[in-house]
């Protein structure tokens, strides 16, 4: 009989940090994952697809870059603003050619009607096709800001036009120089 020590877990394990049970079953769908994080000041999104050397990131972004598009709201993580970052990444996606993908939320706890599933369905309204259960997603008073302020809900909708002006004018270019659309299966 041999000496069985103490198997120690994975370091991010340890930290809290990775569920791999779910990480597994992320991995095994094939599909490209749409990762949602929230910070103290931002919310962040990327779509990845798995690498057995390390996952690759295909498009990134973050609240911040709201301000591009004129997002002048003082905050970066409330509900418009994360429906915004969805539907921003969904649009980049649909561009790099991405048309579906999984939700990973990571350790935060599924609540009905929390900002990440505003990130959810601002990247289904883009037009990326996502499972998920409509009972999550907050309604749509709080998508736009309603229960904020009057101008939020202007902006909100300044800033989701803008969005769809960059990457209309962004798809008609491609279309006139005669590009065909990069397919995922390629």
């Amino acid at each position: 009989m041999g000496k069985r020590g103490y198997l120690m877990k994975f370091r991010r394990r340890r930290e809290g940090k990775t569920d791999y049970k779910k990480r597994l079953a992320l991995v095994k769908s094939g599909k490209p994952i749409l990762t949602v994080r929230r910070t103290n000041t931002q919310i962040i999104a990327h779509i990845r697809e798995f690498n057995p050397k390390g996952d690759v990131t295909k498009v990134m972004v973050t609240s911040k870059k709201l301000a591009e598009y004129g997002w002048d709201i003082t905050s970066f993580k409330n509900t418009p603003a994360a429906y915004l970052t969805g539907y921003l990444i969904g649009k980049m996606a649909l561009k790099e050619g991405i048309n579906e993908a999984i939700l990973d939320i990571g350790r935060h706890t599924s609540t009905k009607g929390a900002r990440i599933f505003a990130v959810l369905k601002g990247a289904v309204d883009a037009g990326l096709n996502i499972p998920h259960s409509p009972d999550k997603v907050p309604d749509e008073s709080r998508i736009m800001g309603e229960h904020i302020s009057r101008k939020v809900v202007e902006t909100f909708k300044k800033v989701k036009e803008n969005i769809d002006k960059v990457f209309s004018a962004k798809s008609g270019e491609s279309k006139k120089s005669g590009k065909k659309k990069k397919s995922h299966d390629e």
